[in-house]
């Protein structure tokens, strides 16, 4: 087996390569976040601009599964846009900006649903939770996917430092050798395999992972 091998120095699981494959998308989504998010910060309209056209979408189909209408829909959007820029910095994780925006999105819908509908709006909301469409699905599936982005940080920062540093070179875009992986770090070709599939087991055995895989 050469050191160039894509995924272990054993026999390739499929279950370690979808893992690494996760774990390595999950890496570059979050780094342009934070990236946009550090040059937002800055007052780089581009970055605001492309946060903006990043995240409208998932806004958008949370307000269509609360059933507002455009004009309610714009105002929920320009709330959230206005508290983000008060507030981005003090934005801890740049990466879990998807949850902070579906998050407030949800209560200033609420917020029009109650001046709208006044002791109405809670029944009105159920109503419509009742009444799932394309749009609904979408605002779900952005929010699951917001949930498995916090699990995943969540378990990558309980690896300690040289488990952390390992998983960052495996995941790597362009793939880093295995020979360099073992040069940077001080450790044989050969443990670089076993130890991957131990520190993708511990993050499987987090919390927050087996929550989501539970349910």
């Amino acid at each position: 087996m050469t050191a160039e091998a894509t995924c272990t120095l054993e026999p390739p699981s499929p279950a370690n390569c979808e893992a690494d494959e996760v774990v390595r998308d999950q890496v570059v989504r979050d780094q342009v976040v934070r990236d946009l998010v550090a040059r937002a910060r800055r007052g780089d309209k581009q970055a605001w601009d492309a946060l903006v056209e990043r995240y409208a979408p998932l806004i958008w189909s949370i307000c269509r599964r609360h059933r507002l209408g455009r004009i309610d829909s714009d105002d929920v959007a320009q709330s959230v846009w206005l508290r983000l820029v008060d507030q981005v910095d003090r934005v801890r994780e740049a990466a879990a900006l998807p949850g902070w925006i579906a998050t407030t999105t949800r209560r200033e819908c609420l917020r029009v649903l109650r001046t709208a509908q006044g002791p109405y709006a809670t029944m009105y909301q159920l109503d419509f939770e009742a009444l799932p469409d394309r749009h609904s699905q979408l605002a779900d599936h952005e929010l699951l996917a917001a949930e498995r982005q916090a699990a995943l940080r969540e378990a990558f920062t309980q690896l300690p430092p040289d488990g952390q540093q390992l998983m960052s070179l495996l995941i790597a875009d362009p793939p880093v050798p295995y020979a360099e992986i073992s040069a940077q770090l001080g450790i044989p070709v050969g443990s670089i395999g076993p130890n991957r599939s131990r520190y993708l087991g511990k993050m499987r055995r987090h919390p927050a992972i087996a929550a989501l895989m539970n349910a």
